[in-house]
């Protein structure tokens, strides 16, 4: 389906490339409305009994948050100044009514009770408004009408409160997306040169990156439409979508660039321009016609070869990431929730970039994607002349398969030192400490909590309710007679250990309900804290012998149900997770010990992470470097959410790893060349896109929010970990010790899995699999032939030597072995390469016509990307030259053997004779002149087996075919 996808591109690249450009103008228009959209808060659980007290306060009580928090200040009055009494009140009066529905300040109260809202030496106080509006949006209208209007004659004055605390959180997030995506722009491209060696391949992963971004705004705003959504959201999308989409971009860009020099090998095109060496203008034109026309099947076959494997790769990935983070769908969080639908979505938008919009820009570039090489990238350098099967990560996994006990300890006791800080976690909730320091709101909350009285005392709010509660009683009234069980429990409350006050701050007839608020000595997050919400939870209550409801918030009894929720959730979510991550892994590999496996080897990567981010932030070893206040824990949703984003990024490097050492195992049935080969050819690949995805991190490490700097560093470590412990030697090892077992398939499972297979594959119809012998090859000549031409090698010197060029340019997949004598029995073998001769052609004679090796005009794209007819330039590239395909023994004076006879027809005298009258003397042997052989037919549950007759008609053999 891939490959038909890449070959539909290839032939609508144009109108694909508006129609994506139209989808990409269309989308950020829409995404750029999502901006005011964003909601506040969404870490706590909806079904809680904190978050109850907190809706009854915002609808019925009055919020102990306040919706804006004016904080007034002079240096030279205090607050019992007529003057200062004066600017406040008559500053506040102003309000217009329809969008301020209450304000409280120090004047609104006597003097026993307006102590809390003046500082300890008077200097300072602060207003409470309470904004008209029911949703955080009509609220944000309400504080931008009134914000000019706060300011007091001869005061100062600060802005703090729930909405400017969302309002600055949404503007920082903003600001670190801009400054993440312009400080990794040059660094990302510097990088990109240096892996791909050209300018513009290096540019493609950056417009997919682009192209993510602008589809990850739009995905957001359609989220908005479902559930509210969270500012914060934005960052993490971001960061996920930029390093998804160049990761995936890498993979399919090599591929890609690999797989078209192999067809223009094959087929006999020379990289550049080779006609702009022919001096005729007409004839130019002719050359660069037949040029591009005859690298157009070509250029089709390798983008269909690209999307059939590494697309199909990436595709199964982005399934794999979106199902870890589906995850979070699970959890009651708006937080968690909100960004498991947009992650997923954001994912999907990476792979259709790398799938659809990158496979269009390389279907109009072709060989183009090759522009502005860099010296390394030549064919005469050094490094290109490197075998691809003997590098350092072949070595390296031929060292790990030779040593696996060393490496498997030393990676776990680095792995194990990693987690060790998480023993000791302590979680934490989401305050103003999380802005940077020198936030304007951060700076009201602290000076409240730093010089007001009771300032850093955060109350549990007990409220009781019932339809025995008074309608008619107001507790704020003087003379108003308290029910004596309303009195008794509040007195009961003030006798608990720790409490320093308990009295009564809110009664709502219309709701049937009375609020309580308890003041205490502990720390809010403090285990003496949370004992006394226990205590009070466990208080009964009843008025003749019918039960009250309590209802207990605050702080610490927020903080608590938060856990309880995450930890009845998470259970759930490991299961569902890895039972989905099994059956992808199992559909891809083929195998019940490789899922397992990698389910594993990602929890070891999460625990080094996690380990990192409690010696980091709660232990505070990070703050200097990243700047941050450390609150003596970490938030634990942030927790939650990193678990499932690097589960999701670890199985996308295990999917990448895993696919092509299948592939070398499923053609060897070797364990160890397999493991050292899938590293070999992975294994730069993964570490290059690990490299890439570091630097959007580290990018996003240094935002001024500290949950996304927490979220930043655990990532980061977590790929670190990943792709230099985990990927390149822990991986190997356990693949050692379990040999052969690692590609264990129950016969129950074999034939499930025949009908789900996923696993990658080049073997497009006409493609034999790279250095799979075909199973019914002709005897091999009297000599083998030398090695083709590689990629890149110029023709004249072809011409100069007179033979094929040197052995050591023979690419991996070249067939060898001893010469064979003539009318020896030889075992099947791949048919003979042959070199290309360049002939001096008069310059008054015409251009000859294309000739292929089966003296057929034009093949199809598999035919020619595979060698299996080889066609003759139909222009001669060099001026006067006429590319001739032949026998490289025919060079060296050596007798050329006649072809074989096609299968299923007896020879004849011409097959004796040699090639018919009037074929050139250079003519090649072909030795699959009736199509190249058809590999091995995969097994599925149903087979017929029927008889047929043998290729070379000799006799009758049994076939099996799919029923």
């Amino acid at each position: 389906m891939l490959a038909g996808l890449g070959r539909l591109i290839h032939r609508r690249r144009r109108s694909a490339l508006v129609l994506i450009l139209l989808m990409t103008v269309g989308a950020g228009a829409w995404g750029l409305g999502v901006f005011a959209k964003f909601s506040q808060g969404g870490f706590e659980d909806p079904k809680a009994s904190s978050t109850l007290v907190a809706k009854l306060g915002a609808g019925y009580f009055g919020s102990t948050n306040p919706d804006v928090l004016v904080l007034y200040g002079s240096d030279t009055m205090t607050v019992d100044d007529p003057r200062y009494m004066g600017a406040v009140i008559t500053t506040v009066a102003r309000l217009p009514r329809d969008r301020v529905a209450e304000v409280i300040s120090y004047w609104s109260f006597d003097a026993k009770d307006a102590a809390p809202f003046a500082s300890r030496d008077r200097h300072k106080t602060f207003v409470s408004l309470k904004l008209e509006g029911k949703d955080d949006a009509t609220k944000l209208a309400s504080y931008e009408a009134i914000k000019e209007r706060l300011e007091a004659p001869g005061l100062t004055v600060r802005l703090g409160g729930n909405i400017p605390l969302g309002v600055e959180f949404g503007e920082q997030v903003v600001a670190d997306i801009v400054r993440a995506e312009t400080i990794t722009a040059l660094p990302l491209l510097a990088l990109l040169i240096i892996l791909f060696g050209a300018l513009v391949a290096s540019l493609l992963p950056q417009v997919v990156a682009l192209f993510s971004i602008v589809g990850g705004l739009a995905v957001l705003h359609a989220v908005t439409y479902l559930t509210d959504v969270t500012s914060f959201a934005l960052e993490v999308v971001t960061m996920m979508g930029v390093g998804l989409a160049i990761d995936y971009s890498l993979f399919i860009v090599s591929r890609f660039r690999e797989e078209l020099a192999r067809g223009m090998d094959a087929a006999g095109l020379p990289q550049g321009k080779p006609w702009k060496r022919v001096e005729d203008r007409e004839r130019r034109a002719a050359e660069k016609r037949a040029y591009r026309k005859a690298l157009d099947p070509v250029r089709q076959a390798a983008l269909a070869r690209t999307m059939s494997t590494a697309g199909r790769t990436i595709v199964v990935s982005g399934v794999t990431v979106s199902a870890a983070l589906a995850g979070l769908l699970l959890f009651p969080q708006m937080f968690l929730r909100t960004i498991g639908l947009a992650g997923i979505a954001t994912v999907m938008v990476a792979v259709f970039g790398a799938t659809v919009l990158l496979p269009t820009l390389l279907a109009l570039l072709g060989p183009k994607v090759e522009g502005g090489r860099m010296p390394w990238r030549r064919p005469d350098a050094k490094r290109a002349r490197r075998d691809p099967d003997s590098g350092f990560w072949f070595r390296l996994g031929h060292s790990v398969m030779k040593h696996p006990v060393p490496y498997f300890a030393v990676v776990l006791i680095v792995l194990g030192v990693l987690f060790g800080p998480f023993l000791n976690v302590q979680f934490s909730s989401v305050d103003a400490r999380v802005l940077p320091k020198d936030s304007p709101t951060r700076a009201v909350v602290e000076t409240v909590k730093r010089e007001f009285p009771n300032g850093s005392a955060e109350p549990i709010d007990v409220v009781i309710s019932g339809d025995l509660i008074p309608r008619d009683w107001r507790p704020a009234r003087q003379g108003d007679n308290i029910p004596p069980y309303l009195e008794d429990f509040r007195k009961k409350l003030a006798a608990a250990p720790g409490v320093t006050d308990a009295k009564f701050t809110g009664y709502s007839g219309t709701y049937g309900g009375v609020r309580i608020s308890v003041t205490h000595e502990y720390e809010p997050m403090s285990s003496q804290a949370q004992d006394l919400v226990r205590d009070i939870r466990a208080m009964t209550l009843s008025k003749d012998g019918f039960p009250m409801h309590i209802d207990v918030g605050g702080s610490t009894a927020g903080q608590m149900d938060l856990m309880a929720s995450l930890m009845r959730t998470l259970p759930l979510m490991a299961v569902t997770v890895g039972v989905a991550t099994f059956v992808l892994l199992f559909m891809f590999f083929g195998s019940v010990v490789l899922p397992l496996k990698a389910i594993v080897m990602n929890v070891l990567s999460i625990g080094a992470s996690f380990g990192a981010i409690v010696w980091g932030f709660q232990y505070g070893h990070l703050a200097g470097v990243l700047d941050f206040t450390p609150t003596g824990g970490v938030e634990a949703t942030s927790m939650i959410l990193i678990l499932a984003v690097v589960f999701g990024l670890s199985m996308d490097y295990e999917v990448f790893l895993l696919s092509r050492i299948r592939e070398e195992w499923d053609r060897t049935h070797d364990n160890r060349a397999a493991v050292a080969i899938g590293m070999q050819r992975t294994g730069s690949i993964i570490t290059s896109a690990a490299l890439l995805f570091l630097v959007v991190i580290g990018a996003f490490s240094m935002a001024g929010i500290t949950v996304v700097k927490l979220i930043g560093v655990g990532m980061f470590v977590a790929v670190v970990v990943d792709a230099l412990l985990v990927r390149s030697l822990l991986v190997p090892a356990t693949m050692r010790f379990m040999g052969a077992a690692n590609w264990w398939l129950p016969r129950p499972l074999a034939g499930l899995h025949a009908r789900m297979d996923l696993r990658e594959r080049d073997d497009l119809p006409g493609t034999p699999r790279p250095g799979a012998a075909p199973p019914h090859a002709p005897a091999r000549p009297a000599t083998v032939p030398h090695a083709p031409a590689r990629a890149g090698t110029a023709p004249d010197a072809l011409s100069r030597a007179g033979t094929a060029p040197d052995a050591q340019t023979r690419p991996a997949t070249a067939p060898t072995g001893p010469p064979v004598p003539v009318g020896a029995s030889a075992a099947p073998a791949p048919p003979a390469p042959f070199a290309i001769r360049w002939e001096q052609a008069p310059d008054e004679a015409p251009a000859p016509r294309p000739r292929y090796a089966n003296g057929r005009g034009a093949t199809s794209a598999e035919r020619l990307v595979t060698g299996t007819e080889r066609p003759e330039p139909a222009r001669p590239f060099p001026p006067g030259a006429a590319p001739v395909l032949q026998d490289p023994r025919a060079a060296r004076g050596a007798a050329v053997p006649s072809p074989p006879p096609p299968p299923g027809r007896p020879p004849t005298s011409e097959d004796a004779s040699g090639p018919p009258a009037g074929t050139a003397s250079g003519a090649p042997w072909a030795p699959w002149a009736n199509g190249p052989p058809r590999p091995r037919p995969r097994r599925d549950v149903r087979i017929k087996r029927e008889i047929v007759p043998t290729p070379d008609g000799s006799g009758w053999r049994w076939r099996d075919s799919g029923g």
